[in-house]
């Protein structure tokens, strides 16, 4: 506790530092002007100009060449786009980059397409390890494999028969049978999240993420604080190089904020950060301990400054869509078994809080400042929460907190329109339509599928759509489990075309100016800053990204491969590509 207390004081007197620092004298010039270019500043009226002025770190001028490059002074630097288009900075809604940062540090992990792919990288592991050391493979999705299923327990045996595998998929997994000897798992062994044989009552190597603590003996690596902070620079750098300029961070709480503030204050944070807080307080306490607890924290939603500010209060309601664990409005059906491993034909997945349970913790966030929002995979665990949303509601309106869903997948109707007269965001990640579009047909049959990503019936009903990735492992913007280019996500919501080359739903498909509101002016919105950011504007942040091609005019599938060719953030170039020449 006491270090808690003393991570929150770090953090308020740090949040002090930055207003009560004296701002240095500048002059009345502008110190960068981009002329010459096609900007799309993402306003209320979309407005296309050709230059714009940048003064300390905000915006002070958007027009003409001819009228901007009057304002220039002597000292004024200037870069002659030579007619290259640029776009606000974009923002990533939804990411882990913490956890992300470390992932490959010591090794790369493998990005496998195939059951053939993934057994041959076993065997590898098998050949170079001792006998009984894990082979892990930490974010594994049987559904994005081509065969769109787990390898067999007899196939994980055969490929490394001596050393324990576990396929970690978050929310399930699948193992082997060293795994099991290793961990004590036999037949005997009784836990609902050990899957066993219907007929010789045998472990079939499923397992689901309530039994992720039986496995033993896994091994964990120790990292300084320091080298932390170092891969941490280095995953936003990454992001830098795609446009990034401001990000959500998915959950955690101070400690991931006092990361971010130590780079903020030593002058090596690249990115602005929007730091959502996992739930600190037993979500079924009674209301006033809730009360007291967040109370008690002495921050909220918005507090911090223009580079670290704290985000949402989070919690989880279900599993995940690549594990069957998502709570559906109905079962999974017929393929969860092949899939899965799920042999009861009622199993709709499993929810981890009721409405009721979820009623007093919104209603305290309502009431004291937070935005709240919570990891909800299912179209039933959507329906639950914002049945919980309509309870909050109607004691004490909630639109003004803009409450979100994050993932949701699942939309109906229903949900859309209360979504709408709720004010409630959708919190979405185009890069699991791009993944996993195919293998949620394959599953959930035609019929279900239509309310799978429904990007343009969000749009039409006026919800606010954010844009992210999810993305939680691996360094690659392309290849990472769930990929965080902005331009790749884009292009899939734009075509609604899937990583396999199939076109799911072509009528949900929404207009490239939705695309780039969802990665801008909406995912300012979404956090309450869309007075600062979001859009091309005088005397907002210089936030910017100049890119390879023009995303409006181009042809439709060379959006997926825009390159940004400098990201500037709060006027400073964070990234430049090394074919960008000013």
């Amino acid at each position: 506790m006491k270090k808690i207390l003393k991570t929150i004081m770090i953090f308020l007197v740090l949040i002090g530092m930055t207003r009560c620092a004296r701002e240095p004298e500048v002059s009345n010039f502008p110190e960068l002007i981009l002329y010459n270019g096609k900007i799309i500043t993402v306003d209320e009226n979309f407005f296309i100009a050709e230059a714009l002025a940048i003064k300390r770190d905000k915006f002070a001028a958007v027009g003409t060449t001819n009228e901007i490059e009057k304002l220039a002074g002597k000292t004024t630097k200037k870069i002659n786009l030579n007619g290259k288009t640029v776009i606000p900075g974009l923002i990533e809604a939804h990411a882990h980059p913490e956890g992300a940062s470390t992932s490959e540090l010591f090794e790369e992990i493998p990005d496998v397409h195939s059951v053939g792919e993934l057994l041959d990288w076993i065997k590898q592991q098998a050949e170079k390890k001792n006998s009984g050391e894990w082979i892990i493979h930490p974010k594994f999705f049987p559904t994005r494999l081509k065969e769109m299923r787990q390898p067999t327990k007899e196939e994980l045996d055969k490929a490394a028969p001596e050393n324990p595998v576990f396929l970690n998929g978050s929310y399930g997994g699948m193992i082997n049978t060293a795994a099991m000897r290793i961990s004590m798992i036999t037949k005997n062994t009784r836990h609902p999240g050990i899957l066993k044989d219907t007929k010789t009552g045998e472990p079939t190597g499923f397992i689901q993420a309530s039994a992720f603590s039986l496995l033993k003996g896994r091994p964990s690596r120790d990292i300084l604080y320091e080298e932390r902070l170092d891969a941490l620079v280095n995953m936003i750098k990454r992001y830098n190089s795609v446009g990034i300029t401001s990000f959500w961070s998915g959950s955690g709480g101070p400690s991931n904020s006092k990361m971010y503030m130590d780079l903020w204050k030593s002058g090596r944070l690249t990115a602005r950060v929007f730091q959502n807080i996992s739930v600190p307080v037993n979500i079924r306490a009674p209301i006033e301990e809730i009360r007291e607890k967040l109370s008690s924290l002495g921050y909220y939603t918005g507090f911090g400054n223009e580079w670290v500010r704290v985000g949402a209060l989070k919690t989880s309601m279900d599993g995940g869509i690549l594990t069957g664990t998502a709570y559906l409005r109905e079962p999974w059906g017929s393929k969860a078994e092949e899939i899965y491993g799920i042999t009861d034909p009622k199993y709709r997945g499993g929810f981890k809080i009721s409405k009721e349970e979820l009623i007093p913790v919104v209603t305290v966030a309502n009431e004291i400042g937070w935005k709240f929002t919570a990891h909800c995979t299912g179209g039933g665990s959507v329906d639950i929460m914002l049945a919980a949303y309509e309870e909050v509601n109607k004691k004490r309106p909630i639109k003004d907190r803009r409450f979100s869903i994050i993932h949701g997948n699942f939309y109906t109707p229903d949900a859309i329109e209360k979504m709408k007269r709720l004010g409630v965001c959708a919190d979405m990640q185009p890069a699991w339509f791009y993944k996993d579009a195919d293998a949620m047909k394959y599953v959930l049959g035609d019929r279900r599928i239509k309310t799978f990503h429904p990007y343009k019936s969000l749009f039409d009903a006026g919800v606010v759509v954010n844009g992210g990735s999810d993305h939680m492992v691996k360094f690659d913007s392309h290849t990472s489990i769930n990929p965080y280019n902005p331009f790749l996500a884009m292009w899939s919501i734009i075509t609604r075309k899937t990583e396999r080359g199939s076109v799911i739903i072509p009528e949900e498909a929404i207009t490239r100016e939705e695309a780039l509101k969802m990665y801008t002016i909406n995912n300012a919105f979404g956090s309450f800053e869309e007075d600062i950011k979001g859009s091309i504007e005088p005397n907002k942040l210089a936030d910017l990204v100049v890119i390879s091609d023009d995303i409006l005019t181009c042809p439709v599938d060379k959006i997926k491969d825009i390159k940004a060719e400098m990201t500037v953030v709060g006027g400073r170039v964070v990234y430049k590509s090394e074919s960008f020449e000013f």
